[in-house]
C-alpha cells in the first residue's frame, strides 16, 4: 500500500497495513520525527498520535511534512473541532475513544477515515447506521476482551475491530487470531521511558517485533 498523501485511504487500509497501530503520546515536538522514522524503519507506518498533549497537533504536522513514508493519524478525537484541527495538521486518519454522530459526520465530511471507539452492541449499531464498519474496541481488555469479540462475531460478523486498551506483546497474537480482528492498538512499542531517553533504536526493535506478529 502506498503512503502517498495524494492517495485516499480507507479505514480498512489503515487496519490492514500492519498488525499493530502504535498509540503515541508526545510531549516534545522534537521527538516526533525521529520516533516516526524509527517506527517506519521497524515496519510500522500507521501512527496514531493521541490528542492528549498540547503538542500533539504540532507533532502530527511535523510527521506529515518530514516523514513521507509514515501515515500520521490523530487519536483521542472527541469532537468535530478535534477532527477539523487534526485534518488541518495533516492527519490522514482518526481514532476516537467513543462514538458520536457529530464526530462521525465531521470525519466523513473531511474525508478523514475514522476508527470509532465502541464498547457495547448499541454503540456498534449506531456506528454502523452511520456507515462505519471498521471499529476500535476500547477499552478492549476491560470491556470483555477476547470473549466479547468472540460473542460479537455472530451478530456483527460484517465488522472488523482494532482492540485497544490492555493489549500488549504477551496477548496481541491471541487477539489477532480472531477472524473479526484486523489489527490491534497498543502503546508497548512506544514506551514512555524510551521516548524520554530518545532510544529510537529500541523503538525500532519493538516496532519490528510488532510488525511480525501473526494474524
Amino acid at each position: 500500500m502506498t503512503t502517498d498523501a495524494a492517495t485516499p485511504l480507507t479505514a480498512l487500509d489503515v487496519m490492514r497495513d500492519a498488525p499493530v497501530i502504535p498509540v503515541i503520546v508526545l510531549h516534545d515536538v522534537r521527538d516526533a520525527v525521529p520516533l516516526a522514522r524509527a517506527l517506519v524503519a521497524g515496519g510500522i507506518r500507521m501512527l496514531e498520535v493521541t490528542l492528549r498533549t498540547r503538542e500533539a497537533l504540532e507533532c502530527i504536522e511535523a510527521i506529515a511534512k518530514e516523514v513521507p513514508e509514515a501515515v500520521a493519524g490523530a487519536g483521542t478525537i472527541r469532537s468535530a473541532a478535534d477532527a477539523q484541527a487534526s485534518a488541518l495538521a495533516g492527519a490522514r486518519f482518526g481514532v476516537s475513544p467513543g462514538y458520536t454522530r457529530s464526530v462521525g459526520k465531521a470525519c466523513h465530511d473531511l474525508g478523514l477515515p475514522l476508527l470509532p471507539g465502541v464498547a457495547t452492541g448499541s454503540e456498534i449499531m449506531l456506528a454502523q447506521e452511520d456507515g462505519y464498519t471498521e471499529l476500535k474496541f476500547f477499552p478492549a481488555v476491560q470491556a470483555g476482551g477476547i470473549n466479547m469479540l468472540r460473542a460479537w462475531g455472530g451478530p456483527f460478523n460484517d465488522v472488523k475491530f482494532c482492540p485497544t486498551g490492555g493489549v500488549h506483546a504477551g496477548n496481541a497474537e491471541e487477539f489477532l487470531a480472531l477472524p473479526n480482528v484486523a489489527c490491534v492498538g497498543g502503546s508497548w512499542i512506544v514506551p514512555t521511558e524510551a521516548i524520554a531517553a530518545k532510544d529510537w533504536a529500541r523503538i525500532e526493535v519493538l516496532a519490528r517485533e510488532a510488525s511480525q506478529l501473526r494474524r
